[in-house]
Formats: C-alpha cells, structure tokens, sequence
C-alpha cells in the first residue's frame, strides 16, 4: 500500500466531491459532451464522474486502488458509468490516439516520469482532441494552499508552453486562484492552466 492509498482510506473525499472549477470552464468552453476522455492522476474521481455526467465515455487512471474505490463509488452515487485503471504514469500503456481529451488535474509526479507522462499523453490523444490540464507552478511553495511541498515536482510555465508547441493554445493561464476543494486544496493558489488541441 502506497502513501496514496493509506491517504484515501479515510471515507471522506479528501479533495471533496466537485469537480475542479477548470475543468467545469473547459467543458463549458469546449462543450464536450461525448467522446471518450482520460482522467489521468485522477484520486477520487470528482472529475472523471463529472465528465461522464456530461455524457462522455470516461477512463480514470490513478496510482491508488483506494482512490479508484471511491472514483467508482461516486460513479454509483451519481449513477454514471466511470471505467477505472491502477496506473503508474511513469511507465504507463498509452495507448496511440485513443481519446478525444485527457483531464491532468494537480497531477505532480516525480521530475524524471513527468516528460514521460506528457509525450504519453499527446500520443494518446486524437487529432483534433484536447489537452486539459490545472496544475500547480513553480511558484506555489509559498502559498502553502496545496500539493506537494518540492518545487521540482511543480511544473513549469515555459516548459509547458514548449511541451506543446505546434498544437492549438486555446487557453493558456499562469498565476492566482483560489481553491477550495476538500481538506487538501484550499486558498489562494499559483496554477498553470492550459487547453491545448491537436492539429
């Protein structure tokens, strides 16, 4: 059992149960409503159960099998099918141009995996597919609101610009915003944010 696991053993979703206030923007914005669609790092499920309610076919990949527990739990309560996957993102089966979006929410790993993970998950999506992530920047150790306490594990906003050079930019924000989700994210924030398509 990792550290994830004992973390999501408590019965109470710890980042709650609401999807993230990005993620409800990009579907609004992008009015994904079907497709299939790649929650990746994904805890609990809140973003994963959102997007199926919206009608799209939704994968959810996490590291913990306590988390995907609780993500098909809240698929049950909300009465919505979510397909769950243990995965580990650092040597993770991507599967070429198999969905028409992945969701990466707050999804820090280890500086080493985390190239890895980011060209996994452009092969993975379609042509014409999205890209939609929120994450925490190198700038958020002071804030002290959320994820992890090591700033080569944040990410990096010309890194992420470069990453995904000649793709579509539809979004792109680095900067504040306030959080409140769960016992774990909450107040004031330094994020990356970006909605990238496939061309």
């Amino acid at each position: 059992m990792n550290a994830w696991d004992r973390r999501f053993q408590n019965k109470a979703y710890i980042y709650g149960k609401e999807p993230n206030e990005f993620v409800v923007y990009a579907q609004n914005k992008l009015n994904l409503k079907k497709g299939s669609l790649l929650a990746v790092a994904e805890g609990e499920g809140r973003n994963a159960v959102f997007m199926a309610e919206k009608g799209l076919s939704v994968t959810a990949w996490d590291y913990a099998e306590e988390g995907l527990k609780k993500t098909q739990a809240l698929a049950a309560e909300r009465h919505v099918h979510v397909q769950t996957a243990l995965a580990d993102l650092t040597d993770a089966d991507w599967m070429p141009e198999a969905y028409d979006a992945v969701v990466n929410v707050f999804g820090h790993i280890e500086p080493a995996g985390r190239e890895s993970m980011l060209e996994g998950i452009k092969s993975t999506i379609k042509p014409g597919g999205y890209y939609i992530s929120e994450v925490y920047s190198k700038h958020q150790l002071p804030y002290k609101s959320g994820g992890p306490p090591k700033e080569d594990f944040l990410y990096d906003a010309g890194k992420m610009l470069e990453t995904f050079k000649g793709w579509k930019i539809i979004h792109f924000f680095t900067g504040e915003v306030t959080r409140q989700e769960g016992k774990l994210h909450n107040g004031l924030s330094h994020v990356i944010q970006i909605i990238a398509q496939k061309i």
